[in-house]
Parts: C-alpha cells; structure tokens; sequence
C-alpha cells in the first residue's frame, strides 16, 4: 500500500524526508530536555501518584 503511494506521488521522497527530519528534530529535544531536568523534579513526579497528602 505504500510502496504504491511513493511511486505513483511524484515528490514523495520530499514527504518522507521531511517526516523523518520532524522525528529527529523532535527526539533530539525531548532526550535533551531529559538529561537537562532536575533530579528534584523527577523524585517529586515519580513519588507523586503515591502521596495521598493534601496541603
């Protein structure tokens, strides 16, 4: 089914390139922002479920 879609639409290696770019693009900022967040904020979010404390 694909296949068929890339051969017959002229300028689909345009799509596919530009999808995969979008998919780097966006792993590359959410591993970032996972090695740049604070410890204090992971405990707090892992921990949260579990705390029944309502202030």
């Amino acid at each position: 089914m694909f296949r068929q879609f890339i051969d017959k639409t002229s300028g689909a290696d345009v799509y596919l390139i530009t999808s995969l770019g979008i998919f780097m693009v966006f792993f590359i900022i959410v591993t970032v922002l996972l090695f740049t967040m604070k410890k204090n904020h992971v405990n707090y979010m892992s921990e949260l479920p579990l705390n029944d404390d309502k202030a």
